[in-house]
Order: structure tokens, then sequence, then C-alpha cells
């Protein structure tokens, strides 16, 4: 068997194996309890300087 056949069979069982239970992994680690607080704050980073760039205010606050 030839080096290509071998790993051909190989990423075609047990990688494909290995890779699913990866993207579980990673789907239950960002589903876990406790890390809606963690997301929440992320995704809410866009909002957080809904009245002025935040630019203009730290500018605004070294003037003062």
């Amino acid at each position: 068997m030839d080096l290509y056949s071998l790993l051909r069979e190989f990423a075609d069982s047990w990688m494909l194996l290995a890779l699913f239970l990866f993207f579980v992994g990673v789907i239950l680690w960002v589903l876990r309890p406790g890390s809606t607080k963690t997301y929440r704050d992320t995704a809410n980073i866009p909002f957080r300087h809904e009245k002025a760039p935040a630019q203009a205010e730290a500018n605004a606050r070294k003037e003062a």
C-alpha cells in the first residue's frame, strides 16, 4: 500500500471521527452554563459607544 492510499484511508476514517468530536466539543464549550455573560459582553462591544465614537470620547477626556 502506497503512502497516499494509507493517508487517504486514515483521513476518511479516523481523522473524520476526530474532527467531528472536536466540532462537538467546541459547540458544547460555547453552550456551557456560565458562558452566556462572556459572550453577551463580547456581542455588545459595537454598541458600547452609541452616542459618540470611541475616538471622540477619548479626545474629550484628554481635553478635560
